[in-house]
């Protein structure tokens, strides 16, 4: 049993005290917070400060502080969240080219940096200059043959083994929460669920360097969703010094639910994608106030990466492309079939990935975390190093896969066969054959579209930062581009079949195979997180590109409903179910035929209900009744006789309130009359001192009559987001529905097992 809304307002919780006992209207750690009781707190708050801002300039300038309260918590976000996705990228950079080799001039260049600040670097050979020295070079004095090639491909499983391990390591040792995406704990917390240290300022820093190292490592994961969990760190941070904040839990979610936006800002480089996904994933309750303070928040974080220009390309993303060619009515048909296949990889992978973590937390695989790390990363390392695809870091693989074959290229994608009488513009390259450099990349990106399909399974879930997004998008990218290039020769060979004869001409430049890989990302993506919204705007702030919005809804709206019909659970849902946390799904339908009574407690042949009376119980009888139960609150009755409802009392405010009591009053003592009414009887002269609690009796606790049809309880608690409600009839307390009990029969009714929502 829980707490119910305070509706009358926190005030002064007893009579004989002037101010509010201490951790007053907190919670304990893994309970649900009361929206109700949060919001009317926050109102009184608002009416005490409005009034007082009449009676003097100063405490009309400290109401002026409070109102802007917000927008300068909005602005420290986006600084220090934009700040921290700056340096990570950089420092990703760095460390990944760190397993091939060392720049001499400068070690904390990158390759590319290192490169282009020589001046005997080429164009052609743009990736090879003398500062920059792989390790074989550098230790035996070799960059070709066998032995440089072994020493090369140990050295890059050394260094991968090292970054994953020092991971792991301080994960466990310093910030166990610091593991996975964070976006499903994210999502509960922001539902209304505590769970203390895991926004804490350990987590912050533990999560900012392992997720460095990581990245690095070169697993199969990304770091857009953890992205999000370090800006609402900063979020939780922020918020803690503005008492406005601190002291209230529903405020601090609205905060957070703009702390996630600025996230997604600074990870995707798309500010209203990010504000878009904090209100259509992540978010519980986003009013409009939260909505402007969002869009500012990731306005702020957007602007401090892009000064921070870690790409050194004026750019937010390292894939930022542009495409020249528009795209045709026939090319729906390849869309549509890459919505599908996304729609397809999307429930493969959620269902194995399930089925992994399970076995993680049920079997002994689950004692040994560091192990696990170390036997993917090696596998990882041995299996990725051969294929250079895998070899690349994932968003250099992606930025590849997404690029269009200018003039200039040198990727072994761009490997056709010209035409030496061509003479068009650059960025107008006609369709031509594919030369050998294309027919062997196909053959390495199905292989590595096969070995990222697998190791991200396993991968995702393990006790380190882990992302889902861009492990996602190389799969659809890797596959969008080998049907663009299928398309692409298909019409130059066939370009007098029917389809392609309206608008694929000889000599014309008509598919971007490149093109085929973003709609490809997207619906991976879409498969995997079921987004579809946000999706298709950050899809289209990544490229720039306007234009391709409608094969990228086609593809977003495809996988969804291909994915839908197997199961309607996203990936950051079914971690949510997994880990049994109390998460209210409002996209979740009730529709069975059950009521109130059916689910309330007690039920029959249960003991009865433990409830106070208003005038006659002890303090010992409270405290005897709180020390053999662990309820959260009480319903406060009458008499046990009668059993009519006169509110409802926290069992942390009853503790609060009997301890300060023996503290501070004289002659309250075990045998005190407790008493909940307005004006006590008057007692014989040598009867103990009473002891009052009515401040702290919610005296309009929400309630519903027996016969109220679940489906209704179901939508109560979800718009409400009550934490319980009681059953009445007749105005005779009958029972109590918590949130569990909503949960417990929501899968009951799904034929689940209903401890399975139990978190533990």
């Amino acid at each position: 049993m829980v707490n119910a809304g305070d509706m009358n307002g926190s005030g002064n919780l007893m009579d004989f005290l002037d101010e509010p006992f201490p951790d007053v209207g907190t919670y304990e750690d893994f309970h649900t917070i009361d929206w109700l009781r949060e919001k009317s707190r926050d109102t009184d708050r608002h009416r005490k400060i409005t009034s007082k801002s009449k009676e003097s300039i100063w405490e009309f300038i400290k109401s002026l502080l409070d109102a802007w309260s917000g927008w300068v918590v909005m602005l420290l976000i986006g600084l220090l969240a934009g700040t921290l996705a700056g340096v990570i990228d950089l420092a990703v950079d760095w460390m990944t080219d760190l397993k091939e080799g060392v720049c001499l001039s400068a070690f904390w260049y990158s390759h590319e940096q290192c490169c282009w600040t020589s001046n005997e670097t080429t164009f052609d050979d743009r990736d090879k200059c003398p500062q920059w020295q792989k390790w074989s070079e550098l230790l035996v004095g070799q960059s070709e043959g066998a032995s440089a090639y072994i020493l090369n491909y140990f050295l890059y499983i050394m260094w991968a083994l090292c970054f994953a391990f020092l991971a792991v390591s301080l994960v466990r040792v310093f910030a166990p929460y610091a593991c996975g995406s964070g976006i499903p704990e994210i999502k509960t917390i922001l539902s209304g669920f505590i769970i203390r240290g895991y926004l804490g300022k350990w987590t912050l820093l533990i999560k900012t360097v392992t997720l460095v190292l990581v990245v690095s490592s070169g697993l199969s994961l990304g770091k857009e969703g953890p992205l999000v969990h370090v800006a609402c760190c900063c979020g939780n941070f922020f918020s803690s010094l503005f008492s406005k904040y601190s002291k209230n839990e529903g405020k601090r979610r609205e905060v957070l639910s703009a702390a996630a936006a600025a996230g997604v800002s600074v990870a995707f480089g798309a500010p209203i994608g990010g504000v878009l996904f904090s209100l259509e994933e992540v978010s519980y309750y986003f009013p409009l106030k939260t909505l402007w303070r969002s869009f500012f928040a990731a306005l702020v974080a957007a602007f401090t990466l892009r000064s921070i220009n870690p790409f050194g390309n004026s750019r937010l993303v390292l894939f930022y492309v542009e495409y020249h060619t528009p795209w045709y009515m026939a090319e729906l048909f390849p869309f549509i079939l890459l919505g599908v296949f996304g729609g397809l990889w999307g429930t493969l992978f959620i269902r194995c990935n399930i089925a992994w973590c399970r076995r993680r937390k049920t079997t002994r695989l689950g004692k040994y975390p560091v192990l696990e790390v170390i036997m993917i990363t090696a596998i990882t390392a041995i299996i990725a190093y051969p294929n250079p695809y895998t070899r690349r870091s994932t968003s250099e693989l992606i930025s590849e896969l997404f690029n269009d074959c200018g003039a200039l290229e040198s990727s072994q994608l761009c490997d056709y066969i010209n035409d030496p009488n061509m003479t068009r513009p650059v960025d107008d390259i006609p369709d031509r054959p594919a030369g050998p450099g294309v027919y062997s990349a196909m053959w390495q990106l199905a292989l590595a579209l096969v070995f990222k399909i697998v190791i991200t399974i396993f991968t995702f879930g393990m006790k380190i930062p882990s992302g889902l997004f861009i492990p996602s998008m190389a799969v659809g990218a890797m596959a969008g581009r080998m049907v663009g290039i299928g398309v692409e020769q298909l019409a130059y060979h066939h370009h007098d079949w029917i389809i392609f004869r309206n608008w694929c001409r000889p000599g014309a430049d008509c598919v971007t195979p490149g093109l085929y890989a973003m709609v490809g990302a997207a619906a991976c993506l879409g498969g995997v997180t079921r987004m579809t919204v946000s999706l298709v705007v950050i899809m289209f702030e990544l490229t720039g590109g306007l234009e391709y919005i409608v094969p990228l809804m086609a593809a977003a709206v495809t996988s969804k409903w291909v994915a839908d019909a197997f199961g309607k659970e996203g990936i950051y849902e079914a971690h949510i179910h997994l880990n049994g946390y109390p998460f209210l799904d409002v996209k979740d339908e009730f529709t069975h035929r059950t009521l109130a009574t059916d689910v309330m407690r007690p039920r029959r042949g249960e003991a009865p209900l433990s409830v106070l009376t208003q005038d006659s119980m002890t303090v010992e009888d409270v405290e005897t009744l709180i020390k053999e139960t662990d309820y959260n609150g009480f319903p406060v009755v009458v008499s046990k006789d009668s059993e009519r409802l006169i509110g409802f009392a926290q069992r942390r405010e009853l503790i609060l309130a009997i301890k300060n009591a023996r503290q501070r009053q004289d002659g309250v003592v075990s045998n005190s009359i407790v008493y909940f009414t307005e004006d006590p009887p008057e007692l014989p002269p040598n009867s103990p001192h009473p002891l009052k609690l009515r401040r702290i009796l919610n005296l309009s606790p929400f309630t519903v009559t027996d016969h109220t049809p679940m489906e209704t309880v179901v939508d109560i608690f979800r718009k409400l987001g009550l934490r319980q409600c009681l059953v009445t009839r007749s105005g005779r307390l009958l029972g109590i529905i918590t949130k569990k009990d909503v949960l417990r029969h929501m899968a009951q009714m799904a034929n689940q097992d209903p401890e399975s929502i139990m978190f533990n």
